[in-house]
Formats: structure tokens, C-alpha cells, sequence
């Protein structure tokens, strides 16, 4: 069984900003003699999600024509924005995907939208998909070369036992003929996932463990009967919130070689709901996740660092050229960081300097500070740095700006190149407040990163 985690940078969009002359020093240790950790070639990701235009939170209703529904699979710069990660895992799924009916030949009931009704889950009406819409979905896909997860409905023939929390087998027939009628258009599905937050005390409905462990089984049943083993897609879940008896029971439930990946949701800057789903220009979170899946290799990488906590370092072996990536987040509002990054491999701290790390920290290393090694000794080597910040200073521009160049699509509608300015790796890095800096060291000594 993997381990999945789907991180769409949020943190990301939201960092903006000017140049100060205040400044204050942090060193940055980087070990990179292992890996601490790995992620998939898909770590970026977005979702479809499945809101009508009628959705509406806080005095917005942001969604417009962004749902599976009624999104404009036409436009140009959707299939631009996609194949520029080469490839994007997208997501189909959200808050009313255990209310979608799939319109199959034995439905039994006409295949309407949601929509708002007061009585029903989140206020809306079940809703259905046509296969026409999900066979122009697919060409998307197809077109694109997507990495797709899709969300299945699990709360289809429960019923509610109290407010929130809903009992009963899931009825899996709706589902199992839109799976069959997806395989037989040898559609590249990559994951079917289970049910969309109802883990837990779930968010608006709830499922015990036990019985969703045991309607795993049932899925897991059918993806074997329907696929060949070479195609066969993966079966994930609960795609909600983390409880750890609740998981723990789901597994024990499940049994062996039933769920192939755990999924789970953590919202540390919110829902979203931005309103720039409404139009198809390329924002600050398409573009900042952009450089993180071009740049950000798989293995992830530990670090120490001295200073500010407002200065958040994040390090992985480079994706494309061998050496190390850096993302470096600065979040003070006027404090701008002089950030000196270094090699554990060749390092001495003076007794008392004060480095701090996630974990307890190893002391007792000696000798002097080099920031990549005998790979530096010839004076020449060069960093990349890619350092994105807001239009005028403004954290609310919808401009970002890539090394102070306005980023902005061609007049043929493609993503705009995303070049790096070339700095001597020796020197220190200044990351302005608001800003986050993408910074490549090709020649950084790392042993982990040449495996």
C-alpha cells in the first residue's frame, strides 16, 4: 500500500512583495547525504470539482462555470495549462461527488444537474453526469496526457441514521456500470477514490470504518473484474480528514491488497473558493506550482537553519540537473533575509550560534563551512534563482513577477518561459519580504541526489 500526498502549494499563492532594505541573516544547512522522504512525479495536482454556478460562500459565489459540469473543455488555455506539467494529476472529485449519479443505460432516473434544494447534502440536489460530458472530459485527458484520479460517489443507496452520519451497505451497481463503460473506452483512469470526506465525524456525512473498509473490498472486487491486470487501475481512500482510529479500523476492515493508497485532505490555509476559477488566466498559484513541479525533484531533503522563523526553507534533490533545489518562503511583511546556504557535509558552528532544526539536532560536526563541497573548489560554480513577487508590492495583484518581469501569456495563448538569472553560488541569497525564491544548485555535493 502507498502512502499518497496531493499538494497544490497554496501557501504559494498567496506571497507577494517588494524589496526592503531592512535585512537580517539566516543560514541554511543542508544534509544531503539521504533523503528523508519521497514524493510522486505527480506532487502538484488540481481538482475538478463539482459546484454549480449557484454555490455560493462569505457573500461570493466563485465557482461560475468551473465544475465537471458545465466547464469549457474548448478553450485553449485549459489544454495549455495541463500539458505544461507534462504531467498534471487532476482530481475529479470534491464536496458533491457522493451526490453524482452516473448516467448509465440503467439509471432509472433522468440525468438532471444539481440543484439547490435546503434539504439535501450541503443544500443541493443529487446531480448526474451524462456519458457524452464524461467522453469530452476524457478527450481532455487524453489530449493532455492528465494523470487522473476520479472520486466515487460512497454514500449511493446509504441511508441517514442521525444528522450526519449515514449507515447501510453502498449500493454499487451506478457506479460499476459507469467503471465498466470507462474501461471499455480504455479511458486511462490512474485511481478510482472512495468517497470524499467522510471519514471520521466526517464533513456533512459520516461512514463508520467498518462499513467502509467493507465497501472497499467491493470496489477493489470490481476494478479486478473489469480490468486487466496490466491496466488495472489503483483503489484509493477515504480522500477526508485524518482520525487515526478511524483509519485504523478502515485498514483492519479492508484487509490485504484492498487499498492500494491512503489518501487524506488537510486544508492549513482554508477551502479556497477564489474567484479567479472564474476565468482561464494563468494566476500566481498556476504559475509558483509550475516551478515547484519543474524544479522540485522527488527526494526531499532535511535541513538546519539559523534565524528568523519567518524565513521557511524547503529542500529537495533538483529534478532535472542533479545538485539540490531550495524553495524559500519569506512571510515577514518588511524584514527581507540574507539567506547563506551550506553543506553539511564540511561544516563547524560556532558553540552557541543557535541552529535549529525540525528534529533534535546532531552536534559534533566538524571542520570548516562549505556550501557544496569539493565540487566549489574551482570558484565558478553557478546557482539558479527564480524569485517570484507581486506586481507594484501589491500582496493582491493578480500579476507576479519572475525576477521583476511581469509574467504573462504569449500572444498565442502558452504559458509565458520561466527563465532564472545565474548567480555565483557562493553568495548569499536575498529573498525580499512577501517573496518566495525558487533556487537550483546544480553542483551542490549531495550523495543522496546522485542515486
Amino acid at each position: 500500500m502507498r502512502l499518497w500526498c496531493i499538494f497544490l502549494l497554496p501557501l504559494l499563492c498567496q506571497l507577494a512583495g517588494v524589496r526592503s532594505e531592512d535585512y537580517s541573516d539566516v543560514t541554511v544547512i543542508v544534509r544531503g547525504s539521504e533523503t528523508i522522504a519521497s514524493t510522486s512525479g505527480e506532487f502538484v495536482c488540481a481538482t475538478i470539482d463539482w459546484w454549480p454556478p449557484e454555490k455560493c460562500n462569505y457573500d461570493q459565489c466563485p465557482w461560475g462555470r468551473a465544475s465537471v459540469l458545465n466547464l469549457d473543455l474548448t478553450n485553449p488555455l485549459l489544454a495549455k495549462a495541463i500539458q505544461a506539467f507534462s504531467p498534471l494529476r487532476i482530481r475529479v472529485g470534491g464536496s458533491l461527488q457522493d451526490q453524482v449519479l452516473y448516467g448509465t443505460p440503467n439509471l432509472g432516473l433522468p440525468c438532471d444537474p444539481f440543484t439547490k434544494v435546503s434539504s439535501g447534502l450541503f443544500e443541493f440536489s443529487q446531480g448526474c453526469i451524462t456519458l457524452e460530458r464524461w467522453d469530452d472530459i476524457n478527450d481532455l485527458f487524453l489530449n493532455t496526457g492528465a494523470v487522473v484520479t476520479f472520486g466515487l460517489n460512497a454514500l449511493q443507496g446509504r441511508h441517514q441514521i442521525r444528522k450526519g452520519v449515514w449507515g447501510g451497505p453502498w449500493n454499487s451497481s451506478n457506479a460499476r456500470e459507469f467503471i465498466e463503460y470507462t474501461a471499455s473506452k480504455n479511458y486511462p483512469i490512474d485511481s478510482w477514490e472512495f468517497g470524499n470526506e467522510l471519514s471520521g465525524s466526517g464533513v456533512g456525512a459520516s461512514v463508520a470504518a467498518e462499513q467502509y473498509g467493507k465497501d472497499l473490498v467491493v470496489l477493489q472486487t470490481i476494478v479486478n473484474e473489469l480490468y486487466g491486470d496490466s491496466s488495472k487501475p489503483l483503489v484509493v481512500a477515504p480522500g477526508g480528514f485524518y482520525d487515526q482510529k478511524w483509519f485504523a479500523q478502515l485498514l483492519e476492515a479492508s484487509g490485504p491488497n484492498v487499498l492500494n493508497a491512503v489518501t487524506h485532505h488537510i486544508y492549513n490555509l482554508g477551502a479556497g473558493g477564489d474567484t479567479t476559477v472564474l476565468n482561464f488566466n494563468p494566476g500566481q498559484c498556476l504559475l509558483s506550482a509550475l516551478l515547484w513541479h519543474r524544479l522540485m525533484g522527488t527526494g526531499v531533503l532535511s535541513l538546519d537553519i539559523s534565524g528568523s522563523p519567518y524565513l521557511r526553507p524547503y529542500a529537495h534533490c533538483a529534478k532535472q540537473k542533479g545538485g539540490i533545489a531550495l524553495v524559500l518562503l519569506n512571510l515577514h511583511r518588511t524584514m527581507g533575509f540574507m539567506v547563506s546556504v551550506r553543506n553539511d557535509i564540511n561544516v563547524n558552528l560556532a558553540e552557541g550560534q543557535g541552529i535549529r532544526r525540525d528534529n533534535a539536532f546532531v552536534h559534533g560536526l566538524k571542520r570548516t563551512v562549505s556550501w557544496v563541497g569539493s565540487k566549489a573548489s574551482d570558484g565558478f560554480s553557478k546557482r539558479e534563482e527564480y524569485h517570484l513577487s507581486a506586481q507594484d508590492g501589491n500582496p493582491f495583484a493578480r500579476t507576479m513577477l519572475l525576477n521583476g518581469v511581469p509574467l504573462e501569456l504569449t500572444e498565442d495563448g502558452d504559458i509565458p518561459p520561466l527563465y532564472p538569472v545565474e548567480v555565483s553560488a557562493n553568495s548569499p541569497i536575498y529573498v525580499a519580504p512577501l517573496t518566495i525564491a525558487f533556487v537550483v544548485f546544480p553542483d551542490f555535493e549531495a550523495e543522496a541526489c546522485g542515486r
